[in-house]
Order: structure tokens, then C-alpha cells, then sequence
């Protein structure tokens, strides 16, 4: 089931089902694109056609975020639980891990997704593992293609920021099984930025702890409150129509 969310249609699956779905599709060498869609993507789609037409063509396009959440229950198709990038990332490696997957960390400054790799490697041999920095030019990109190919990954895990990494993804879907946008999720693995302690996360409250971290957040955390005034409009119409 999918719910519409100012015109981007969320999957409400949780997060074992999300996993299962990607396993599936690793085995059976089934194409599977994922966008993680929280507030700020949503909100940007209703002025870029572009952008939205390529969120709903993916496969699967998850709930990343508390607001995404309670957006999907206040219009009455509530999604099970959320599932963010880093969270769907970290569910991912332990099947990756006894599968011996080939999984790709393509993003971040230079040296951030090899830590990162390294860093997921040490509590998960199995998996196997390439990587390639975000700050790659025009001219090196075709390497950068080449390298991710040549590795031939199950997952392409792509951190170069919303929608840039939506945007590439698309143009290059065919560099492995699964592609997935995870934003600043290497920054995480590499342990340059630390999450909020699991009692924060669990109260729903992890992206007040970041923007408390990271006060220039506030910019982007702007968003949030005329997404809700969206949503609470798209409520407010489609009652009135039903009248």
C-alpha cells in the first residue's frame, strides 16, 4: 500500500518488510531503485515536476522521518514505522553480511566513505565492499562509473546529498541491483557524526538532537512547519470534497 503525501505516494511497509523486499530483489537480480523521502523532499517536489516524477517512479519510496509519519496518519493511511536511510542502511548489513553481498559506498568528502566502509567490514566480514569519494568533477565522473561497474555491486549506496543523489541514481540505476539515496549516512558509519542516544531516537526526537548539534540545520528544519501546513490543508480539501 502506498499513502499520497502532497502528491508523493509512500510505501507503508516497515522496516523487515523493506529488508525482505530488497533481499528479494538482490537474489532474484530484480532492479530495485529506493528514495527515502522525508519532509524537505516532499515539500521541495510541489515546485519541481522533475523531482517528483522521479520519486514516485521508484520502486520503493519510504516514510524518513517522524513528520513523514505522522503526515501519513493524520491523511488516514498510517505507514507502520519510519525508515530512514541510516536506519534501512544498517538493517540491510547483517543480511548483506551472511549473503556475502557486494555493497558500494559512493559519497561524501574524500576519505569518509573508505572509513566508512571499514568501519561496517569490521563487524560485518562477509560483506564486500568498494568505494569512491562524493567530490568527483564532470571529467571524473565517467571514471567513478567505470570503477562502480567494473565492481559490479548488489547495492550502490549513494550519499551525494537530496536530490543530486535522486538525480544520479536515475541516470544510473543500471550500476547495480539496488540503488538507494542515503544522504549524510557515511558521515555516521565513519563515526564523524554521532547519532542521538537510542532513548532520543526512540521518543521520536532525533532530529531535534541534530538540530541542537547542528544549529545551522535550522534552515532546512524550516521546512518542516509549512509541511504541515500542507498536509493539514490536503486534509482539509479532501474532507470538503467528501461532504
Amino acid at each position: 500500500m502506498r499513502v499520497n503525501i502532497l502528491g508523493i505516494t509512500i510505501n507503508t511497509y516497515s522496516m523487515p518488510e523493506t529488508v525482505e523486499k530488497i533481499r528479494l530483489a538482490v537474489e532474484g537480480r530484480a532492479k530495485l531503485r529506493i528514495v527515502t523521502a522525508n519532509p524537505e523532499m516532499i515539500y521541495a517536489s510541489g515546485s519541481n515536476q522533475r523531482l517528483k516524477n522521479l520519486i514516485n517512479s521508484a520502486d520503493v519510496v519510504t516514510a524518513d522521518g517522524i513528520g513523514v509519519v505522522w503526515a501519513a496518519r493524520r491523511l488516514g493511511t498510517p505507514v507502520q514505522e519510519r525508515v530512514t536511510g541510516i536506519d534501512l542502511l544498517q538493517a540491510l548489513f547483517p543480511v548483506a553480511h551472511a549473503q556475502k553481498w557486494r555493497v558500494f559506498f559512493l559519497g561524501g568528502k574524500p576519505g569518509i566513505a573508505q572509513r566508512a566502509g571499514s568501519h561496517v567490514a569490521q563487524k560485518y566480514p562477509g560483506i564486500i565492499w568498494g568505494e569512491s569519494n562524493g567530490y568527483f568533477s564532470l571529467a571524473e565522473e565517467s571514471q567513478v562509473i567505470e570503477k562502480i561497474h567494473n565492481f559490479q555491486p548488489d547495492i550502490l549506496f549513494v550519499g551525494l546529498g537530496a536530490p543530486r543523489q535522486e538525480y544520479w541514481i536515475a541516470e544510473h540505476s543500471e550500476l547495480a541491483t539496488v540503488c538507494m539515496g542515503v544522504g549524510g549516512s557515511f558521515d555516521a558509519l565513519a563515526g564523524n557524526v554521532v547519532r542521538a542516544p537510542k532513548r532520543v531516537q526512540e521518543f521520536q526526537l532525533e532530529w531535534l538532537y541534530r538540530l541542537w548539534k547542528e544549529p545551522w540545520r535550522w534552515k532546512r528544519q524550516s521546512v518542516l512547519p509549512r509541511f504541515v501546513i500542507k498536509v493539514l490543508w490536503q486534509k482539509f480539501v479532501r474532507t470538503s470534497q467528501n461532504v
